[in-house]
């Protein structure tokens, strides 16, 4: 039976998208990073002032995330200062807005702080909220509660257990 043929349960889970972004963005302090270098906080100073991480932390978020396209370092010299790098999101980086966007709507839903939302994403044109919407190919919008279903793609292998048999 081909991969394109299995089932969820007997794919790799180790080529899976998800898998493999983890292990760029799972580490702790990581989305946080992220989240700060796309908010303009891009001085290594500045993002231990306003995280509130280690400094030995940061450097190795850093590094991952520079070595993952994620981020590009820029020199900088401040007068009469030593040179020093600047953190800089890449087009990658970029990309991962709507994914941060969909984490935040769904702690404002599911984990509420006392006063309700700490920020208001809006679109610098209207002004009016960001919303993400989840839709198809085809146009038609998805609903949380709506069923999809996950098929393999092209790069889909069968677990290695299940090779084994």
């Amino acid at each position: 039976m081909s991969a394109s043929e299995l089932p969820w349960r007997e794919l790799d889970s180790g080529t899976c998208s998800i898998a493999r972004t983890m292990a760029v963005l799972g580490e702790p302090w990581t989305v946080l990073v992220v989240r700060d270098l796309l908010h303009g906080v891009r001085r290594f100073d500045d993002l231990v002032a306003h995280l509130g991480i280690a400094r030995t932390v940061l450097s190795r978020r850093l590094a991952v995330l520079a070595e993952a396209g994620l981020v590009e370092t820029v020199e900088y010299r401040e007068p009469g200062r030593r040179s020093r790098r600047e953190y800089r999101p890449t087009a990658a980086c970029l990309e991962l807005r709507p994914v941060l966007l969909a984490l935040m709507t769904w702690g404002d839903r599911h984990r509420p702080g006392p006063g309700g939302p700490p920020v208001v994403v809006r679109h610098d044109g209207c002004g009016a909220p960001v919303a993400l919407v989840a839709e198809c190919a085809d146009g038609h919008r998805l609903a949380a509660e709506d069923r999809m279903r996950t098929t393999p793609g092209p790069g889909a292998r069968p677990a290695p257990r299940a090779r084994e048999g």
